[in-house]
């Protein structure tokens, strides 16, 4: 795991996601938005001007050399459906609801945004499949990282031992603090498991998303995983946290392709 820079953008890289591949997740650093979504905001939602996230957006993808023409994304609602792209999105085609992509194609630029959600991307080295999956607190009871791997299996045909997977940057286990009825759902959905993603302290009790989805990732066959361990709460210099900047943030990206 390593920081890049390029010119003023500074981004995030995985070791282990092996050849055949690009990929970054990148900072909020080096774009052109103003404070509250200083500085590479690509989110289109949070009240930045439209220009500007289109300019942060080529700032972004232009260190990869991918081509915005070239981007596939989704209107990410904390479900379950998986996108597969064969093509990229026009600006004129709307957004398919969906919280996990995937593509074989090379051509493709598959992105998510996010701001203390879990960024998951999987990488097939043996099919040449890629896929990126977006998993909040409700993602992940949901298991949405679970159904990205099942669409994968289904629809390439990848043995789950060959995939490689990544948990990038996002809210940890020392800061999100979830209510009771989160609580009741993380013990519903994880069993005697729930435990061990579960911790107290200051009266509040706390979800460990990583150690979450780093377990359906396993229980859906993926021996392969590298855990950033990097905390967006904890570093608003780099990321964005809609929960540490208290809802008036931007979006940081994530994007990964084949070569």
């Amino acid at each position: 795991m390593s920081f890049q820079s390029h010119g003023e953008i500074r981004y995030f890289q995985f070791e282990g996601l092996g050849h055949g591949l690009t990929h970054s997740v990148f900072t909020r650093r080096g774009g052109v938005s103003p404070d509250p979504w200083a500085a590479l905001n690509l989110g289109s939602t949070v009240g930045d001007d439209l220009e500007r996230v289109r300019e942060n957006r080529r700032l972004a993808l232009a260190t990869l050399e991918r081509d915005p023409a070239s981007v596939y994304d989704v209107w990410q609602v904390h479900g379950v459906e998986v996108a597969i792209a064969e093509s990229p999105r026009s600006p004129e085609s709307p957004h398919l609801q969906a919280d996990a992509i995937l593509t074989d194609r090379p051509g493709l630029t598959l992105m998510m945004r996010f701001a203390d959600c879990v960024p998951i991307m999987l990488h097939d080295p043996i099919r040449k499949v890629a896929g990126i999956a977006h998993a909040g607190w409700m993602g992940t009871l949901h298991g949405t990282v679970h159904f990205a791997v099942e669409a994968m299996q289904k629809h390439y045909g990848s043995n789950p031992a060959d995939i490689q997977a990544a948990i990038g940057p996002s809210i940890g286990p020392d800061h999100y603090e979830v209510g009771p009825d989160v609580v009741i759902q993380v013990q519903q959905a994880f069993g005697s498991d729930a435990s061990s993603l579960l911790s107290a302290g200051a009266g509040h009790m706390k979800f460990d998303l990583w150690a979450a989805n780093t377990l359906l990732l396993e229980q859906a066959g993926v021996r392969h995983i590298e855990v950033a361990g990097l905390c967006t709460a904890c570093h608003t210099e780099d990321w964005y946290s809609h929960r540490a900047e208290k809802g008036r943030t931007g979006r940081f990206g994530a994007i990964i392709a084949l070569v």
